[in-house]
């Protein structure tokens, strides 16, 4: 079985949020620049923060299951946690899905519908974290039994996932992403960047090369 490394190498977090606390940019939060963004995106953005929905797609014990699976799937192990299920779950109680569906495969909820009760029938929320790992893995390699295409449905299920945890902007810290362009663009707020962090040890660790050593490509 092979595990997320560890993250307890990487410095706590100052400023912003990032997934379980610790990040490679640990001055950095995609917040601060929210003055600059128009109104509108500002509102959607801050929504993900402020107002995170509620679960009203999944029933309790299939909330349990679904869960735990987004957060093994996107190694969320320790607080805070970028509340991923909530997201999917909004979108596919609106109906707002993607606008496309797979050929012999049912509807996008009927896909998340039959993964989560099969999941929950594996006691996905109940097992160990290496349990969870496995059942993810069999997953992920089409080894579910499922009444359709195993590894479709992991695509199916995983678009939601990465969608609702990249479009938040705690990952934007955990990344280093800029947020939003519009209106200011990314130059200027590169500059600024570059004055905030200056002075600080943590910024001489290569990203690239740490990445290669932590076996993350």
């Amino acid at each position: 079985m092979t595990w997320p490394p560890d993250p307890a190498g990487l410095p706590n977090q100052r400023r912003g949020t990032v997934p379980g606390g610790r990040g490679r940019y640990p001055e950095y939060d995609c917040l601060a620049n929210r003055d600059h963004w128009d109104a509108v995106t500002r509102e959607v953005v801050m929504a993900r923060v402020e107002k995170v929905p509620p679960i009203r797609f999944f029933d309790a014990e299939e909330e349990r299951a679904a869960r735990a699976f987004c957060d093994t799937v996107m190694a969320q192990d320790r607080e805070p946690r970028i509340p991923v299920l909530n997201f999917i779950d909004e979108k596919l109680y609106d109906g707002r899905l993607d606008g496309f569906q797979h050929a012999n495969m049912p509807d996008d909820r009927e896909v998340w519908r039959v993964v989560v009760r099969t999941l929950s029938d594996h006691r996905m929320a109940d097992v160990s974290d290496d349990e969870q790992h496995e059942l993810c893995e069999r997953f992920s390699n089409g080894e579910l039994e499922l009444p359709f295409d195993c590894s479709t449905a992991w695509s199916i299920v995983m678009r939601y996932v990465l969608q609702a945890f990249y479009s938040h902007p705690w990952s934007w810290n955990e990344i280093g992403f800029g947020g939003p362009a519009y209106p200011r663009g990314y130059t200027r707020l590169a500059t600024g960047m570059r004055e905030d962090w200056e002075g600080h040890e943590e910024w001489e660790q290569d990203p690239v090369r740490d990445t290669q050593e932590r076996g993350l490509e």
